[in-house]
């Protein structure tokens, strides 16, 4: 699989993985969540703030190939 991901592709899985982020703090925060269930679910959060990381990373350099794109503020201040 060499095909490039689109600018586009790369600004939704920013928005939802920032989302699942929310969402896995959230739960981690509530007393819903099992004692032996937190170990799991904060590695999870752990990967989810990977990936993040690595489609900022992606992202910046979409950045410097098109002006046109909303920058990294713009986009994690909108909502999907």
């Amino acid at each position: 699989m060499n095909n490039p991901l689109s600018s586009t592709a790369v600004i939704y899985a920013i928005l939802s993985i920032n989302s699942e982020i929310a969402l896995q703090k959230e739960y981690l925060a509530s007393s819903d969540i099992d004692p032996e269930e937190r170990e799991n679910e904060e590695d999870i959060l752990e990967d989810l703030e990977q990936a993040f990381m690595e489609f900022l990373e992606l992202y910046k350099q979409y950045l410097k190939a098109d002006s046109q794109l909303p920058s990294i503020e713009e986009l994690l201040n909108s909502e999907l």
